[in-house]
């Protein structure tokens, strides 16, 4: 490994983290109530750390693949380490452990929240807890990979925190990396800019609004307030971050080319079709089972059902209301959801609905070969593209790994903690698929305080893997990668 190259990219990556804090000072000193010191401090010692190891080693620029995955990995956990610190110092958070999971939940774009009452919690703690949606939605790394010089192994990095979905779709903005990443990032940031003032004209105060909109836009999950969008229950704010929720969802390729005037991609995008078809499957069934049980009137059954479905599928996690309480019908729809995940290229989390897509064409073609056409040479074509044998087997691959992860998981959290099954599987399934809320005793209403400190770790470590989309987070446990 090149160790000094690691460690001027880490120096940078903390340089970021405790400039990025000012914001939330800024917020700390508009409303006074006792967080500003810790928030200071904490940034303080954030550019202390980094500041010498990006500046001693600044002159060390190569990295390779391996470098990338190794920062991919252990750069989230540092981070989130270092940005645990305002909440600990402050006492919000007293607990490393649980201070590092609010963090590393934080940065997934997860929303699995510790605090049991968040409302108590000081408006620039708040305000920092939500911008790490914000810094996470886009992927922390590629925001540093702005700031690295040119020859530094951004595409390294970028490759290793990219979900393999973006491999199968090989869509890309632009060939110069840093480019590439300004772009994202203009994007994302005028989606968020959109957002908070669509709410601010709606009536929601700026703070709540910004917060909920760094929330939104990176499909995270995390409000200011106990009862997340249900605090409000206002049907504007509701379809405002429905949409945002559903862009937030699409691939960030396409908002590019629309912006050029390409629209032949949208057109021709099979995942994108996918995408909104299954939206407009799963939203249509769970609205119209909420109708049917008289659980609310025709236009409430749609905006609920949709609204759930959308933040669901799109692994944001907000809730309007306590979905533990609709019939058991649309919480099983509900259930299958959480397995989905949006597009690839996206800023949400989850299998993908490109997987799926292959996997279909893939099942159909071999039933076709096996049954009807044993002579015929079938593909699967994704984007009216054909697809390679590789392509479909990291797919199965990744599919398969998912369900290993998910039911294993869940027999660690029952040895652990000792908890029902459903909750143990919904546990993992909403921190691996970076959902947040999930179903049992970790549902709408409730929290994750209640869980050991083992287990705390072992969901923080399930974020991260699904955050990075299962391989690279993996791949550090084979002996080989750790041999020259």
């Amino acid at each position: 490994m090149h160790l000094f190259s690691i460690l001027h990219v880490f120096g940078t990556l903390f340089l970021v983290t405790g400039i990025s804090m000012v914001l939330p000072i800024v917020c700390a000193l508009i409303y006074p109530e006792g967080d500003f010191f810790a928030l200071f401090v904490s940034a303080v010692l954030t550019l202390v750390l980094g500041g010498p190891l990006w500046w001693f080693f600044r002159q060390h620029h190569e990295l390779a693949i391996r470098d990338g995955l190794f920062i991919a990995v252990f750069g989230w956990v540092a981070v989130s380490a270092l940005s645990a610190l305002p909440f600990m110092i402050h006492g919000a958070i007293p607990s490393f452990t649980d201070a590092f999971f609010e963090m590393m939940s934080g940065y997934t774009t997860s929303g699995a929240t510790i605090l049991t009452d968040i409302e108590v919690v000081p408006h620039g703690l708040l305000f920092w807890r939500s911008q790490t949606h914000l810094l996470g939605g886009m992927g922390f790394l590629t925001l540093t990979v702005i700031f690295l010089p040119h020859g530094v192994g951004g595409q390294r990095i970028f490759r290793a925190e990219s979900s393999p979905g973006q491999v199968i779709t090989k869509e890309k903005f632009h060939s110069r990396n840093r480019d590439t990443m300004v772009r994202l990032w203009i994007i994302y940031m005028v989606l968020n800019a959109a957002e908070t003032l669509l709410l601010c004209l709606g009536g929601m105060p700026l703070f709540d609004s910004l917060c909920h909109a760094f929330g939104t836009v990176s499909t995270s999950g995390y409000s200011p307030w106990n009862a997340s969008i249900g605090h409000y229950d206002n049907a504007y704010f509701d379809w405002v971050i429905i949409i945002f929720m559903f862009l937030g969802g699409m691939t960030f390729v396409l908002f590019y080319q629309m912006i050029k005037g390409d629209w032949r991609g949208l057109r021709i995008n099979t995942e994108f079709r996918w995408y909104v078809s299954f939206l407009l499957f799963f939203c249509g069934i769970v609205s119209w089972i909420l109708w049917r049980e008289n659980t609310y009137g025709l236009m409430d059954a749609i905006r609920f059902g949709t609204f759930q479905v959308v933040s669901l599928l799109t692994t944001t996690g907000f809730t309007t209301t306590d979905y533990e309480q609709w019939p058991q019908a649309a919480q099983m729809f509900l259930f299958a959801v959480c397995f989905i995940g949006a597009c690839a290229g996206s800023t949400t989390s989850g299998i993908k609905i490109v997987h799926y897509v292959v996997l279909c064409k893939f099942m159909a073609a071999a039933v076709k070969k096996i049954f009807l056409q044993p002579m015929s040479v079938i593909s699967v074509r994704l984007n009216q593209r054909p697809v390679d044998d590789s392509i479909i087997q990291l797919s199965v691959c990744y599919f398969i790994v998912n369900i290993f992860m998910v039911l294993g998981g869940a027999c660690v959290m029952v040895l652990t903690d000792d908890m029902d099954y459903l909750t143990a599987m919904s546990a993992v399934i909403a921190t691996l698929m970076n959902i947040g809320p999930g179903f049992g005793a970790i549902g709408p209403t409730e929290n994750y305080a209640f869980i050991s400190d083992t287990g705390k770790w072992f969901l923080s470590w399930n974020m991260l893997v699904g955050r990075l989309e299962m391989f690279s987070a993996l791949v550090i446990f084979y002996p080989s990668f750790w041999k020259r």
